[in-house]
């Protein structure tokens, strides 16, 4: 970084840094700051923060004010500089910069499972019995890391598996690279007091806590009493002021109550911060596109989670209808990719088909590799982007892809071809199809 950055940068977290002390008169001086270090990048969610921050109409006024008063300040710190400085402010120039250098997609976030084992027996999970699984080494984590600050990548989500199966090393990596931040997808039942001790001492590990819905569907798809083990973990993360939210699946067998307003105020009561929902993939031999949401209901979701973010103090994100608020597809490097317990480099965590291994090929050399391109030629899959997905809406462009690039499946026990994958996606693509066009219609009219 040259001086006048370097400076910038260091008002910004001096500025995080005192924000308890005066929030009020802080809140303005960071996005002050902000402004100065980013110049003409992000300005638009840069004013929608700024309004979030001073006005206190906006649905979010509030939930900015319970982030500081009831997460602890080093925590609370360590996240916001590592997220908003050098994951945005830094990072994303970084990011376009090799963009333009290499030719091909940069990632913002990068997801690796550290291991394939899990502790539970979760129906439908192709993930089986604790230990005696493929697993990535502390070292080669710790050199994906590596790699990806190179490039401008500061945000590294786990997946799995059960990542907290590994929880010593993870807390090692967040030491390591304490400028990053790291958020786990996990079931919670390995959440103890010691472990939450070590969040707040590195300040950089975030769990996104799956649930179900409410016990009965928590309990009949995780196992009995799992539930009651996952308001226990968020109990004590709430108990030490910790940030955490929820990963919620939404289905066709369980749409009605994990997004009803009964189930969202009850997360809020747990003190989640975040909930992310995904809509069900069908991937893998077995899965059931029974379970895959009718058009009725995917519309359903994307009318109620836009009204809870107007009017809850959750941050509500619906992967698979948010996406115009990024440009469609972010898969394929585009904004992340997906390393499996393998080493295998897919272009998306839903989507196991790869041509590179970490431990063969270099981050930058899966990113030039002909399926990573196949995407990055391609984005966006659809003009319309509520029709974002090269699989779920749009399956005759993975087909192609997968097929001119010769990637092969890596699911690690049942490998899955291709046309198996996206027959399971055909109808549904057709049926969503006028629900898609219609709302798209009416939003850019």
């Amino acid at each position: 970084m040259d001086v006048s950055t370097t400076i910038k940068k260091f008002g910004l977290e001096q500025a995080f840094r005192y924000l308890h002390k005066d929030p009020e008169k802080n809140l303005v001086k960071i996005m002050d700051w902000a402004d100065k270090f980013a110049g003409n990048d992000f300005v638009p969610q840069r004013r929608m923060i700024r309004e979030a921050m001073t006005n206190p109409k906006h649905p979010y006024y509030g939930y900015i004010r319970h982030i500081l008063k009831d997460i602890d300040p080093h925590v609370m710190q360590t996240t916001a500089v590592n997220f908003f400085i050098n994951a945005g402010l830094i990072g994303w120039p970084k990011q376009e910069e090799c963009r333009k250098k290499y030719g091909c997609n940069i990632p913002w976030a990068i997801l690796l499972d550290p291991t394939s084992a899990c502790n539970l027996h979760c129906t439908g999970c192709w993930a089986a019995e604790y230990g005696n699984k493929l697993n990535l080494s502390y070292d080669e984590m710790d050199d994906i890391i590596r790699q990806g600050k190179e490039l401008g990548v500061y945000l590294y989500l786990y997946t799995g598996g059960e990542p907290l199966v590994r929880k010593t090393d993870l807390i090692w990596l967040c030491e390591k690279h304490s400028d990053c931040v790291f958020l786990c997808f996990t079931n919670a039942t390995l959440i103890d007091e010691a472990f939450t001790d070590e969040m707040l001492r590195v300040g950089n590990f975030i769990p996104a806590i799956s649930l179900e819905g409410f016990e009965e569907a928590t309990d009949g798809r995780r196992g009995d009493g799992v539930y009651h083990k996952v308001i226990k973990a968020m109990e004590l993360l709430r108990r030490k002021r910790l940030f955490y939210g929820i990963s919620a699946c939404y289905t066709s067998a369980n749409f009605s109550s994990i997004t009803s307003e009964e189930f969202l105020d009850s997360v809020i009561d747990m003190g989640a911060y975040f909930i992310w929902y995904f809509h069900y993939m069908p991937v893998g031999n077995d899965a059931q596109p029974g379970l895959m949401p009718t058009p009725v209901q995917r519309e359903e979701t994307y009318w109620r989670i836009r009204k809870y973010r107007a009017e809850k103090p959750l941050f509500a994100m619906d992967f698979q209808n948010d996406a115009e608020y990024v440009g469609g597809c972010i898969a394929g490097g585009r904004r992340y990719f997906h390393i499996n317990a393998n080493g295998d480099i897919d272009p998306c965590v839903f989507v196991h088909y790869s041509d590179s291994n970490i431990r063969e090929k270099s981050i930058l050399e899966a990113l030039q590799s002909p399926i990573m391109m196949a995407y990055h030629d391609n984005q966006p899959f659809n003009e319309n982007m509520l029709k974002p997905c090269p699989m779920l809406e749009n399956p005759q462009k993975l087909r192609r892809m997968v097929s001119e690039t010769d990637a092969h499946s890596t699911d690690l026990q049942s490998p899955e071809t291709v046309e198996h994958l996206c027959a399971k996606c055909d109808q549904y693509a057709q049926e969503w199809k006028p629900t898609a066009d219609r709302l798209w219609k009416e939003k850019v009219r």
